[in-house]
């Protein structure tokens, strides 16, 4: 099968358990981009965090952020932008703050979040760098709701860390019985992130497909988490990271090494080192 599309997780798959980017991964990076491979991140991550990760890998695609409600290669052009209205993201964070949970409420040029067990070096932050395009502040507040009265926000995520599992089970069950205008995703371990009806990393790889004209089996993805399993079973190489649940392992179609094993350099190289180049494809009538 030929390939030409390469979609990345970015924590737990292309970064370290250390937060860093090996130099073989941005290698083998640089030989699927060489081959005319489109390479994007799909990442429950803000744009302008993604977008870091993004220029160290010298990518020049869209980019699948905030669980597929924002996609963009540019903050100010996005080609997908889905939002949670102001006044459910008001109702939201009203009913959420009765639990002992920080809410933040990420737009794609900010985040604000209640201070509810904040690292105090982190209260209070508040960082604005407006000569630099891909800046980002975030905000701590006391009380988000009073924020909310004072400053609406319709952000396309809200990130929800509660302190425990039964808050998070009995939250995402009300949410889903009382706010028909979201979509819950449980992320990682207490974390539970709120999106626009009908948001998924899946939603925003199709979406951009369309765009490319790119089809289901020419798409592989390696995730590692539990909201890649959509797409691990969607795509049409589906690739489980050696570090993933066993759940995702079983759905994928291969399985490489850990994110601290290098594991999609590994892959990368394994399967794409002998494809030849889309441009060459097409002008031996290979592929269209």
């Amino acid at each position: 099968m030929i390939y030409k599309m390469l979609a990345l997780n970015i924590d737990g798959t292309l970064l370290q358990d250390n937060g860093r980017l090996n130099k073989a991964t941005k290698e083998a990076i640089e030989l699927a981009i060489g081959k005319g491979i489109k390479v994007t991140l799909v990442t429950s991550r803000n744009f302008s965090s993604a977008t870091r990760i993004a220029r160290e890998l010298h990518l020049d695609t869209c980019l699948v952020t905030h669980q597929g409600s924002f996609v963009a290669r540019d903050r100010d052009k996005p080609i997908l932008v889905k939002r949670i209205n102001e006044n459910v993201t008001h109702d939201l964070v009203r009913f959420l703050e009765a639990f002992n949970c920080q809410i933040k409420l990420v737009h794609e040029r900010y985040t604000i979040a209640n201070k509810q067990r904040t690292p105090s070096n982190l209260m209070g932050k508040f960082v604005i760098q407006p000569v630099n395009r891909f800046s980002y502040s975030e905000t701590f507040v006391d009380s988000l709701l009073d924020k909310l009265i004072e400053t609406p926000v319709s952000p396309p995520k809200i990130e929800v860390r509660f302190m425990n599992d039964i808050d998070m089970i009995d939250a995402k069950k009300a949410i889903q019985e009382m706010f028909h205008e979201v979509d819950c995703i449980e992320n990682d371990e207490h974390i539970l992130e709120i999106v626009p009806n009908g948001t998924s990393k899946l939603k925003g790889v199709l979406y951009l497909c369309d765009r490319l004209n790119i089809q289901r089996d020419e798409v592989v993805m390696i995730g590692s988490g539990k909201d890649d399993l959509p797409l691990i079973e969607w795509s049409g190489l589906g690739v489980a990271m050696g570090n993933a649940s066993p759940q995702l392992k079983r759905a994928a179609d291969w399985i490489t090494r850990s994110n601290n094993e290098n594991g999609v350099s590994y892959m990368v190289k394994e399967h794409f080192r002998k494809q030849q180049p889309i441009d060459f494809l097409k002008k031996m009538n290979v592929i269209k």
